[in-house]
């Protein structure tokens, strides 16, 4: 009567064999052999040998049946158990997900809004990247040759990325600025490849980053975040070590960011290298977002699925929409996180709610297509230094671009101007 796994097989079962059955497995034998509908309070699962029905439904952390056994005697019920094989059947049939569809979602585009933010693009860019800057606090000088100033700089390198010109022929753009008085002195171009490999900017940058996202905190509470990777032009020599063979391949380095679902504003990046998981990076993120913005929701993939990363979307008061891996159980040492457990119960029995929230995350896609895109999926600087504040460039690049956007769409009034400056010094040793 009882298989292996410790299931039982439905042929030849009495009704006195039954009722040595475990609750588990009378569970089993009911979701195999009786028809479970879905409600929209719940489930009506039918009980044993098909006399009636007993809704089961969730209670926001676990499901619940209205059958004598769950509720006098608070036991988890056969009726509770035969749900639960019931999802996993739908769910997880020979590894392959039925029931979990995504839904392609047309939205319409505000023609007019878009042909005007495309055509007065360039020079918006370029007064709101020198409001932006205007935020940097200049270092003290101390003694030496005077210095172009430290937001010139700044603009100066963002211009750069922005026209996805070599350092020589980007100067044009540069002597524009200077003429509207948006940089007071144009550098060298050579100045400026140095600038980048100056391994103080990169926290400089993602504060730029995060402050550029400010204007639309009214409009964002639901994020999403994914990762994407960026060429390289170096090449490094890969040795095998196991079967010493020698390969040429690109080095890669992997953005990891956390952007908004309705607007595609970045609140927050990360730098790394290219085969770094994902799944330590969204802590930091939320973390980051969570103080300039009020975060409700936030989505991601199962690379993001772990007990410490749901607790930290919890901890900012926004709910956690990350599936669950394949190989999750129920009972583990994971449940007894209240987050995780009310979450996966969530997944499995309400799965097509939980999804709906989830598809967000395509829109991180839609931003790594907008960066790449519009400025290029590959990066031209030589060292790793330079390579990373690159990157940065791009991300506050695209922010500003967006921004932009929601100017023209929503009448906004785009100015980056705060009470606090930014000082370099605060985050590094030295000054820039």
């Amino acid at each position: 009567m009882v298989v292996n796994d410790g299931r039982i097989k439905m042929e030849n079962i009495n009704e006195i064999e039954y009722r040595n059955l475990t609750r588990e497995q009378r569970g089993y034998l009911i979701s195999k052999k009786y028809e479970i509908k879905k409600h929209n309070q719940g489930y009506k699962v039918p009980a044993q040998f098909n006399k009636g029905t007993y809704m089961v439904y969730f209670n926001g952390y676990d499901y619940i049946c209205n059958c004598p056994d769950c509720q006098i005697a608070k036991n988890k019920c056969k009726h509770i158990y035969a749900l639960e094989f019931y999802i996993k059947e739908e769910i997880d049939r020979e590894g392959n997900v039925t029931i979990t569809k995504g839904v392609k979602v047309s939205y319409p585009q505000k023609w007019k809004a878009y042909d005007n933010a495309q055509t007065n693009e360039k020079f918006t860019f370029l007064r709101l990247l020198g409001d932006l800057c205007k935020n940097v606090e200049e270092p003290e000088y101390k003694f030496g040759r005077p210095k172009v100033p430290l937001k010139d700089m700044l603009f100066c390198s963002a211009v750069k990325v922005y026209s996805t010109f070599s350092l020589r022929r980007c100067m044009g753009d540069l002597g524009i600025a200077k003429e509207y008085d948006l940089i007071s002195k144009r550098p060298c171009y050579s100045s400026i490849g140095h600038f980048l490999q100056k391994e103080e900017l990169t926290p400089l940058l993602k504060e730029l980053i995060e402050l550029s996202a400010t204007p639309l905190s009214s409009l964002e509470n639901d994020f999403v975040i994914d990762s994407s990777g960026f060429s390289t032009s170096r090449f490094a020599r890969y040795v095998d070590f196991k079967w010493k063979k020698d390969t040429k391949y690109r080095i890669w380095l992997k953005a990891h960011v956390i952007s908004g679902a309705k607007t595609n504003i970045i609140s927050s990046v990360e730098i790394t290298e290219g085969n770094s998981a994902d799944v330590k990076e969204l802590r930091q993120l939320v973390k980051n977002t969570a103080q300039r913005f009020n975060v409700k929701e936030v989505a991601g993939d199962k690379a993001y699925s772990s007990r410490d990363n749901l607790n930290a979307v919890k901890e900012v008061g926004a709910v956690p929409y990350i599936p669950f891996k394949k190989n999750v159980k129920l009972g583990t040492r994971a449940c007894r996180s209240a987050i995780w457990n009310k979450m996966i119960h969530y997944y499995l029995y309400k799965n097509d709610e939980f999804m709906e929230h989830y598809h967000k995350r395509s829109n991180a896609e839609t931003v790594f297509h907008m960066i790449k895109t519009k400025f290029k999926d590959s990066l031209r600087s030589k060292t790793k230094t330079a390579q990373i504040n690159e990157l940065l460039c791009k991300v506050l690049c695209h922010n500003i671009c967006v921004v932009i956007q929601e100017m023209s769409e929503l009448n906004l009034k785009g100015e980056f101007i705060v009470e606090e400056k930014i000082n370099i010094e605060k985050n590094t040793k030295g000054g820039v």
